[in-house]
């Protein structure tokens, strides 16, 4: 079953200028749950738009996204702020972790939104840090951390609400070439293990090559019977 669908989406910027920036036209994608996505394509494709209309962050000028149960492209900023508190986690390319506070600190954050107890947040974010490895770096501030960690502690953050969907904004770009691999072995972990949906805009074909699929834009569209449009699962 899709968990994630887009239909007929368009997203212009600047709609109401003389000069209307047209980014994504007609396109439609169907997410499997607990299926694995890399987004790819030149800069200016459309790639990270996508991911952000798919994430609730912004709004489409046309077209229907849903996720999950519920239809989000005609939601208000106020229900869409409350619909990413529960339903997306973001892994990011420069972690944006705020260095004044410890790992489990940071993976906190997403939870004080929630209705929930101080012990049950705890025991959320021990688990989320155990999950990537990080169980006995609790109380370790970003500083202290190397670049492979402190995105490891991105993503106990991105799962700690036990999202809907998992959206990864160039998670390896920051990474030497070991901890970019770290990485991507925790999110087909995340996937093959806990059945997260995952779907990761990158321009490393290396990356690419670790999801299950890999859909290709230019233009603002999905390039259709392509090559580069294919499913990978075929070698899991």
């Amino acid at each position: 079953m899709a968990i994630v669908e887009v239909t007929d989406l368009e997203k212009t910027f600047n709609a109401d200028s003389p000069d209307p920036v047209r980014v994504l036209e007609d396109l439609n994608l169907e997410v499997e749950e607990g299926e694995f996505v890399a987004l790819m394509g030149p800069s200016g494709s459309g790639k990270t738009t996508l991911l952000n209309l798919i994430a609730g962050l912004d709004s489409p000028t046309r077209g229907t996204i849903r996720v999950g149960d519920q239809v989000i492209s005609g939601m208000s900023e106020s229900e869409l702020a409350k619909w990413r508190t529960r339903n997306v986690g973001f892994v990011f390319q420069f972690y944006n972790l705020l260095p004044v506070l410890t790992a489990a600190e940071n993976v906190e954050l997403p939870l004080l939104l929630l209705p929930m107890t101080g012990a049950e947040r705890k025991q959320r974010v021990r688990n989320a840090l155990e999950i990537v490895g990080l169980g006995d770096r609790m109380s370790h501030r970003p500083g202290k951390l190397s670049g492979g960690q402190c995105q490891r502690v991105g993503i106990a953050r991105a799962i700690v609400t036990d999202p809907t969907i998992v959206v990864c904004d160039e998670p390896t770009g920051a990474l030497d070439a070991k901890s970019a691999d770290n990485a991507l072995n925790l999110l087909e972990q995340l996937r093959a293990d806990l059945g997260k949906t995952i779907i990761m805009v990158t321009h490393d074909p290396h990356a690419a090559e670790r999801a299950q699929r890999i859909v290709h834009l230019e233009k603002g569209r999905i390039v259709p019977g392509d090559e580069r449009l294919r499913l990978a699962s075929t070698r899991r």
